[in-house]
């Protein structure tokens, strides 16, 4: 079970529809409310625009949700000591970092070092994505091995580490 206790990093990681942000939410849910959610997505089409309403329709009272496509470190750091979070999601964070080519190493490092001091119970979300093949480009490899790192890196200072696979979170760590 994760640790729900203020200063707790608990991260939520799995494949694409594997479940983590619904478990996710519930896990954020079971805490007293008011929550944050810190949103990273950007509606860029109409699949998105979809799932981004399916997963406002998810959540109901209670929440709060803070647009962070690009300035997640800040969002994060603007919270209210022992607010319940949930940052939904890294790799989709580091991939808008990629497309408007910043410096990805230096933002991951900023954002690992404010994960490693969480302030109430914050739960993140991302998707791992080692376990395909390796990509045939060279963006592709980057985004990889750039999201594997950071996965690593938020592990490291997780007090919870769950893998969701078909909708059921095994604990890791």
């Amino acid at each position: 079970m994760p640790d729900r206790a203020a200063g707790a990093l608990t991260l939520v990681i799995g494949g694409a529809r594997s479940g983590k942000s619904a478990h996710a939410e519930r896990l954020v849910s079971a805490c007293p409310a008011p929550w944050s959610y810190i949103a990273t997505a950007q509606a860029y089409d109409e699949e998105m625009r979809q799932r981004i309403a399916l997963h406002r329709s998810r959540r109901g009272d209670g929440w709060t949700t803070i647009e962070a496509p690009l300035d997640l470190t800040g969002a994060i750091e603007a919270l209210p000591d022992g607010q319940p979070v949930l940052i939904d999601c890294l790799t989709l964070w580091l991939t808008n970092h990629m497309l408007a080519d910043h410096d990805v190493e230096a933002e991951c490092r900023r954002l690992a070092d404010v994960l490693s001091r969480p302030r109430g119970p914050w739960f993140v979300v991302s998707n791992e994505v080692g376990q395909g093949i390796v990509p045939d480009n060279a963006l592709a490899r980057r985004f990889r091995d750039t999201a594997g790192r950071l996965n690593q890196d938020v592990a490291a200072v997780a007090s919870t580490v769950l893998l969701m696979v078909a909708g059921l979170p095994l604990k890791v760590k």
